[in-house]
């Protein structure tokens, strides 16, 4: 399993940007500053490179549950996010 970097989310900027699914429901774009933190729980034994760890980052999220708003929860970075941020890069869904 590759490696998925998480953080804990700090802010959450509702853009009013939003769409509709095939069922109805109403989707909102978020962005969300996390700070990172760790590696998710599957790949335990790696380290946080140097400067990375506490660094904040802006994660592009669509939402549509209440739920999906919540403050102080852990947010995981999928893979291509995570090998982003490891390089350094930005991407449409995470940037600083």
């Amino acid at each position: 399993m590759k490696p998925r970097l998480q953080g804990v989310v700090l802010d959450i900027e509702r853009t009013g940007e939003i769409k509709k699914d095939k069922k109805g429901r109403i989707w909102e774009k978020c962005i969300f500053t996390i700070e990172i933190t760790n590696f998710s729980k599957r790949t335990p034994h790696r380290e946080v490179p140097e400067g990375l760890k506490g660094k904040k980052v802006k994660l592009v999220r669509w939402c549509t549950h209440d739920w999906h708003y919540k403050k102080g929860v852990k947010k995981t970075l999928d893979v291509e996010e995570t090998d982003a941020l490891l390089k350094n890069l930005k991407t449409d869904t995470i940037y600083w």
